[in-house]
């Protein structure tokens, strides 16, 4: 036995006259050690032998197949072992039947339920070909289809969860996988399940038991009446199952099957021929020669009515039986044939039911269909449909169509198996598909899976109307002044209410808008379903609540940067933009015989870009003082309109009045001096919320209190603009307290939170530079000194906290900035420990105060913090003023300057300043830049109008509870995993026989 060891199949394994003469009784008793344990996994001594020994396989002693047999074997053989690969598991060589669970494909995705439970572990692998390397150190990309099989059983999947995906806990040995040869041992021509498929007939019969299930359908051959050669009658021989040929249809490559025969077969076992293999999809088939089939119905059959004996032509053969009928005592013989008799009316063939026009189908069932109507008029009470429904629901049922018959249950409850519009809407927007993008989803899924899963467009957009602004009807009592009382108002131009003559010059801005009490309708008729749930959580009477309701709506504006595009046509615009947003805040209700105020609604993510709807967007640069009054001039009017006025809105069935509430405090240091008609930020006078100066606040850090308001600026633009007193220009600027312009949009006195941090972290991050170059000793430092404590920070923070440097400060940036961590950072970098450790109180007061003004509501998140919020405040103002002297000696930042003087004052008088932040609306400029790739258009005025209504679709609450619904679905991933619904295996060694 010198020469090398032929390759006998998947695995090597020494010849049968070489191994111990006790070795199978071994193995069997190690086998039913195995089984009875709680181990499942294949032993590592297990080997193709064992597999082999386990099908009732003999190892080859002869391994000259092909000169014994011929060719024809060879192919046979071939296809035997292609379909053993197919049914092994590539892990452990199970097959895959015998392992109750799921089959998982090789080469796949990991599904949910998978990459949840795998990241909950920290494997971040998402594709299963890199966690079979990891687990079982098998690297599966380079399988191939020929050799190693495609799938891995539910035992194996298991052995890679529990291991984390990183390693096995079982005691797998993954099999050595070969290509097929002559000598492969598996279709060896001792393997009983070959010579079982050498005879046609036996594998005929799995099909027909298993598969068709024709037996009482179709005829047997045994009825053809004289001896004819057995050539002649297997050309007659459906080769599927193996009887005469029934409604029959030919393959492209030329082969004869049963019509329903072939259908079920490519079903069940795949497209194609079951003789060559060749692809055949049941749409390839078509009626054989018309030559054929005239032999056909002509071949002679042997009446089985007893006593009869005559022989009848196929063709010819139903009409004879029935003859037999009218005879008495003959019906018991014929009973079993009248399924499968055929008829020849008019010399035509048959054909199948589903090959008819639709005309042809009626009058085929026309009487079934007669005795269907009288029993459904008479039993269920002329629902002809539902008993159509629920017969062909049975029929699958008992035909075992389990996954069809679910469907069709589906679509019988009205659940259907496509989405629906509005589900389908919700994954577009949510998914920032273009128009074009979602189409080619749908048509893709259409064609590949033959189902309209997704909804077209034109669906889609019928759904889309009713979130949109302008589908509800509503009434304003008073009527709103200068406003039209139309309601189905969608997206309008944003300068239609300007008054143009010759001499005025074309506007350079495109705007597009909703009008402010329709979008407002919009909002409250997406809230319809939490607004009653709130009536009916606090207990009221539904009917009794029609008056009273009171909504308070937070108002947002904002400038974006640099949004120019390569693309569209139009006028020169500028390539900024500005965008103004509202957010339902609350809603609350005050009942008739109540004292005080419930609130029924209250939006729990008051800074999240899903609450922030847009109300207009416009190209123009917020410094353009002229054109932004001009664009949100026609808001204002409508919004002040709106707060002398109540809607009356149908809501729960019933006609409910609201009253609305303006509180514009979603705006930066800059948009506020904007809309107050104040000073820039440079100015003298440092606050937007008193009167205090530069000089008095750095003085006085702390004592302030809020003096300004909307009116006040109001009468001071008049005195501005008059000069009743004829002062000097100094004189007149200090009366008026750094008023310059009119004021035309009421802003909230109040401190925005996100811009606060912003500014608070800019200014520490100055401070950190100042203490690593020791400006406390040299005041005055040089240009290139400052740069090079800069270089030194920002090296520091990149290598210690990877913060890696920004231009401009960010939000992402101050969080991580403004730690205890970052502190301790810049601390290795300053010299002195004294001034390390004033450098950490620092940082300890401000995190203490910080959480005042962030939180939603301060009084339940953090009210120990809030109760010492004046005494840190004070304790950090001496910090500054002692320590810090060189810095704030007559000068101080705005943002600190209200940090330190007026947080508790507004918390008193709002209760929050974190929930009234612009925060949602900042995150919702990333939106407008990504819904304005995804709307590319030649004109940049469709361009908005896409933007904005997919932008206010992407803000539905009605919308969001679709993407969301997703979470409901952890039962069913715990049956997925659970351990019990694996239940003990009786035998799971590799069999194949009956494959």
């Amino acid at each position: 036995y010198e020469t090398t060891t032929p390759n006998y199949g998947p695995r090597s394994f020494m010849p049968a006259e070489l191994q111990h003469p006790h070795s199978k009784y071994s193995q069997w008793k190690f086998k039913l050690f195995r089984v009875k344990s709680m181990e499942k996994a294949p032993l590592p001594s297990e080997t193709q032998t064992e597999i082999g020994a386990s099908l009732g396989i003999s190892p080859p002693t002869a391994p000259n197949i092909e000169a014994d047999h011929g060719g024809g074997l060879a192919t046979m053989k071939k296809k035997f072992y292609d379909l053993i690969i197919l049914c092994l598991c590539r892990i452990c060589g199970m097959v895959l039947r015998k392992v109750k669970g799921p089959v998982h494909d090789v080469h796949g995705d990991l599904d949910d339920a998978s990459k949840c439970v795998l990241r909950k572990m920290g494997c971040k692998f998402t594709s299963w070909p890199d966690i079979l390397l990891k687990v079982f150190k098998v690297d599966v990309t380079e399988d191939a289809e020929s050799i190693h099989p495609l799938s891995f059983c539910h035992r194996c999947w298991l052995a890679a969860i529990r291991g984390g995906g990183v390693c096995s806990f079982t005691r797998t040995k993954v099999p050595e996988w070969k290509p097929h040869t002559s000598h492969c041992y598996l279709c060896s021509p001792k393997n009983p399940v070959l010579r079982a498929w050498k005879k046609n007939g036996i594998q005929r019969e799995q099909w027909v038991k298993n598969i068709t299930h024709c037996q009482n359908d179709h005829l047997n051959t045994k009825l053809i009446a004289e001896k004819l050669p057995t050539d002649f009658i297997i050309s007659f021989t459906c080769l599927v199952c193996d009887h005469l040929l029934c409604d029959p249809v030919q393959s492209p490559c030329g082969h004869l099957f049963c019509r329903s025969c072939i259908i079920k077969f490519t079903h069940v076992l795949g497209p194609h021929c079951p003789s060559c293999n060749v692809s055949c999809a049941p749409d390839d088939l078509i009626p054989p020669a018309k030559t054929f089939l005239s032999t056909l119905y002509s071949l002679p059959l042997l009446c089985p009515c007893e006593g009869c004996g005559e022989h009848v032509q196929l063709g010819l053969f139903k009409a004879h039986c029935l003859n037999h009928e009218l005879e008495p005592g003959t019906n018991k013989h014929l009973s079993h044939f009248q399924s499968y008799l055929l008829t020849n009316k008019g010399g035509r063939p048959r054909q199948h039911l589903l090959s008819l026009t639709r005309r042809a189908q009626k009058h085929r069932l026309k009487d079934l269909k007669s005795q269907v109507k009288v029993f459904a008029d008479k039993e269920e009470g002329g629902d002809l449909k539902s008993v159509c429904l629920t017969l062909f629901l049975l029929a699958l049922r008992s035909g075992n169509e389990h996954r069809q018959a679910d469907e069709l249950e589906a679509m019988m409850q009205g659940r259907g198996f496509g989405l629906s519009p509005a589900v389908c809407l919700a994954i577009r927007v949510n998914t920032f598909l273009s128009c074009s993008q979602y189409h080619k989803m749908y048509r893709t899924v259409k064609a590949t899976s033959g189902r309209q899963i997704f909804q077209p467009l034109h669906t889609l957009r019928a759904a889309e109307k009713e979130l949109l602004p302008g589908f509800h009807q509503f009434e304003w009592q008073p009527a709103l002044k200068n406003v039209s009382t139309s309601y189905n108002v969608g997206i309008i131009n944003g300068l239609s209410g300007w008054t143009s003559s010759l001499d005025d010059s074309p506007a350079d801005t495109i705007t597009r808008r909703f009008r402010y009490d329709v979008a407002l309708v919009g909002a409250l008729k997406d809230l319809e379903e939490d607004i009653m749930e709130g009536l009916r959580d606090t207990g009221m009477e539904d009917s009794a609540c029609t008056l009273g309701f009171r909504v308070m709506i937070k108002e947002c504006c904002d400038g974006m940067g640099d949004v120019s595009e390569k693309h569209g046509g139009g006028p020169a615009v500028p390539e900024k933009a500005v965008r103004f947003s509202f957010t339902v805040m609350s809603v609350s209700i005050q009942a008739e015989d109540e004292q005080e105020e419930v609130t029924i609604f209250t939006e729990p993510k008051p800074n999240s870009e899903l609450s922030c709807k847009p109300l207009c967007l416009m190209f123009v640069d917020e410094s353009d003082h002229e054109t932004l009054t001009a664009v949100l001039g026609p808001i204002v009017a409508e919004r002040n309109a709106m707060k002398e006025s109540r809607l009356i809105l149908s809501m729960g069935g019933m006609p409910r009045s609201f009253r609305f509430h303006f509180r514009g405090t979603g705006y930066d240091e800059k948009m506020v001096r904007e809309m107050e008609g104040l000073e820039a930020s440079g100015s003298t006078y440092i606050c937007t919320l008193c009167d205090s100066s530069r000089a008095e606040a750095a003085q006085n850090m702390v004592l302030h209190s809020v003096t300004r308001s909307h009116d006040e600026n109001l009468e001071r633009y008049e005195i501005w603009r008059t000069n009743p007193f004829s002062e000097s220009v100094d004189e007149l600027r200090d009366r008026v307290k750094g008023v310059s312009a009119k004021p035309f949009l009421e802003t909230q006195p109040t401190i925005d939170a996100l811009h606060c941090d912003i500014g608070n972290a800019t200014e520490f991050y100055k401070i950190f530079q100042d203490e690593i170059g020791e400006v406390y000793k040299n005041p005055n430092p040089s240009r290139e000194d400052r740069r090079s404590w800069r270089a030194a920070l920002d090296k520091q923070l990149r290598k210690k906290m990877k913060l890696k440097p920004v231009m401009r400060m960010n939000g992402n940036y101050a969080r991580r900035l403004m730690t205890m961590e970052a502190t301790e950072v810049v601390c290795e970098l300053v010299p002195s420990e004294e001034r390390r450790e004033v450098l950490r109180e620092l940082m300890r007061l401000y995190l203490q105060m910080k959480p005042v003004w962030r939180a939603t509501c301060p009084a339940k998140e953090c009210p120990d913090q809030l109760c010492r919020y004046s005494f840190n405040s004070q304790r950090f103002a001496d910090l500054l003023s002692a320590t810090f002297k060189y810095r704030y000696n007559g000068k101080i930042t705005n943002y600190l300057h209200k940090t330190l003087a007026h947080v508790p004052e507004i918390i008193e008088r709002d209760g929050s300043i974190g929930a009234w932040a612009s925060e949602g609306n900042e995150s919702a400029n990333k939106l407008f830049r990504r819904f304005r790739k995804m709307n590319a258009r030649q004109s940049k005025a469709f361009e908005l109008e896409d933007v904005l209504k997919h932008h206010w679709l992407y803000t539905s609450k009605y919308l969001q509870k679709f993407m969301e619904a997703h979470k409901d679905s952890a039962k069913a991933f715990q049956a997925t995993i659970d351990p019990e619904e694996i239940q003990d295996d009786e035998d799971l060694t590799p069999e194949i026989t009956g494959l």
